[in-house]
C-alpha cells in the first residue's frame, strides 16, 4: 500500500461521542429505564390486586384486566425503544397504548 493511501486508525472509526442525537436518546433511555422500574412495581401491585379479586369474587376484575393489558403494551413498547428495536418513543411522548 502506498503511504498516501493509508488512513489513520482514528479516521477509520467514526466516533459518536459528539452526536447530540445519541446523547438525547441516552437521556430518554435513562428516563424510561426509571419509568420501567416503576411500571414493574405497578404491575406487581395490579397482579396482587387481581389475584385477591379472583379469590373473593371468583372472576377477574374487568378494569384491572384492561389496565393490565394497557400496561403490558406500554412495557413492550418501552422495551422495544430501550433495545433500539424502534425509534418510536413510548408514552409520555406518544399516547398511552389502548388495552385492545
Amino acid at each position: 500500500m502506498e503511504p498516501d493511501q493509508t488512513v489513520p486508525a482514528t479516521e477509520q472509526r467514526k466516533s459518536s461521542f459528539g452526536d447530540t442525537a445519541i446523547w438525547m436518546r441516552g437521556l430518554y433511555m435513562l428516563l424510561l429505564v426509571l419509568a420501567f422500574g416503576v411500571a414493574q412495581m405497578l404491575l406487581c401491585v395490579t397482579t396482587i390486586a387481581q389475584f385477591l379479586w379472583l379469590l373473593f369474587s371468583g372472576e377477574p376484575n374487568v378494569q384491572l384486566t384492561h389496565f393490565g393489558r394497557s400496561l403490558a403494551r406500554w412495557l413492550a413498547d418501552t422495551a422495544l425503544f430501550l433495545t433500539s428495536a424502534t425509534d418510536v418513543k413510548p408514552f409520555p411522548w406518544a399516547p398511552w397504548p389502548p388495552a385492545s
